[in-house]
């Protein structure tokens, strides 16, 4: 899952460019062409929230089908993201040492990007694309001995999508330098379909388009899917209503949750304001996460696999980077954890 968020992650202007170097002027890039195809229906701002609340309900009816079927969707989702970026990384690299990487150089410029100021905020904002490994945590019911099975693919996911970030961000960076990337992001063009485009390699530019859209629809699966699971848990334990802990018929699919989980995400999706609703969820993401952290403190030694340094590791670094998004941002998300725990309580005394 963390691995279909890396198209998304590197598009986004602050977290694909806020930490890279501040190359020399930059040339100019051209402007895609074998990818406008996929560029024509969202160049128009009126079909962007249609289209995305059309997916949003398409996938969440895959999730209420069962398990078994978002699994196989999302193993086709992630094939062809692999192979788009794959094929991206390996004409990108033969393209980059010919040109010597000059871009690359130097690194973290205070002066453009903010030095290490930039590069935290940046940090926390690309947390939620390595979030994927938390959906895996959640399907605890559905996996087979999953005190082994989850601990392994996590680690697993997390090794191969970091090493992902690490090859797309250096072909990237280097070939397009890092304010040519940012700035390629204000336009209409995914920012990795243009660099594609600099390559000169017929296709690249489409199977990279074709990737950004599978990168994305993995991301959305796995959202709904994981997010089901959470709020599933929470009405068992009373924090929730207790229709969303409702099974179907085979006691396999949490199928109110999945369809609460996918309309809220279809009514985010109507607003159209990616800017906003990717910061919020980087400030609520690592605030939840330090509480994941929290609660593995708690386990007993019996059931706890690591050292407590690893929870304690997370806690600090989860709240220390929370607080580098836009003081808007925290200062909002604080209110609405606030806004959450006051219904917790009303909710169970009533």
């Amino acid at each position: 899952m963390a691995i279909a968020s890396c198209v998304h992650g590197w598009g986004s202007r602050r977290a694909g460019c806020s930490c890279a170097p501040r190359p020399p002027p930059p040339r100019p890039l051209p402007s895609a062409s074998p990818a406008t195809c996929f560029n024509a229906l969202y160049s128009d701002p009126a079909w962007l929230a249609p289209l995305a609340v059309g997916t949003t309900l398409v996938l969440t009816l895959v999730v209420v089908s069962g398990i078994r079927q978002a699994s196989w969707t999302n193993a086709v989702i992630v094939f062809i993201t692999w192979l788009a970026l794959g094929l991206f990384v390996l004409v990108g690299f033969s393209h980059l040492t010919r040109t010597g990487g000059e871009q690359l150089l130097p690194f973290l410029p205070q002066e453009t990007f903010g030095g290490w100021s930039g590069f935290l905020e940046a940090a926390a904002l690309l947390f939620v694309a390595f979030t994927g490994y938390g959906r895996i945590a959640t399907l605890g019911e559905e996996v087979r001995d999953p005190r082994h099975t989850i601990p392994r693919a996590i680690v697993l996911t997390l090794i191969l999508s970091a090493a992902l970030y690490v090859a797309v961000g250096i072909v990237a960076v280097g070939t397009a330098g890092a304010q040519a990337l940012a700035e390629a992001t204000l336009g209409e063009a995914a920012p990795l379909e243009i660099v594609a485009e600099s390559f000169g390699v017929p296709g690249v530019p489409l199977a990279v388009a074709v990737g950004a859209v599978t990168a994305m629809l993995g991301v959305l699966l796995n959202l709904i899917l994981g997010l089901s699971r959470v709020l599933l848990a929470m009405g068992r334990r009373g924090d929730m209503p207790a229709a969303v802990a409702r099974l179907n018929a085979s006691r396999t699919t949490p199928y109110v949750a999945v369809i609460v989980i996918g309309l809220l995400v279809a009514a985010l999706a109507a607003m159209g304001n990616v800017k906003t609703t990717w910061s919020f969820s980087a400030f609520t993401v690592l605030v939840y996460y330090a509480l994941t952290n929290l609660a593995a403190l708690a386990l007993p030694p019996s059931q706890r696999l690591y050292s407590r340094g690893y929870p304690w590791a997370g806690l600090g670094a989860c709240l220390f980077l929370a607080f580098w998004v836009e003081p808007m941002v925290w200062l909002s998300g604080l209110a609405v954890l606030g806004l959450g725990l006051g219904w917790r309580v009303v909710w169970r005394r009533g």
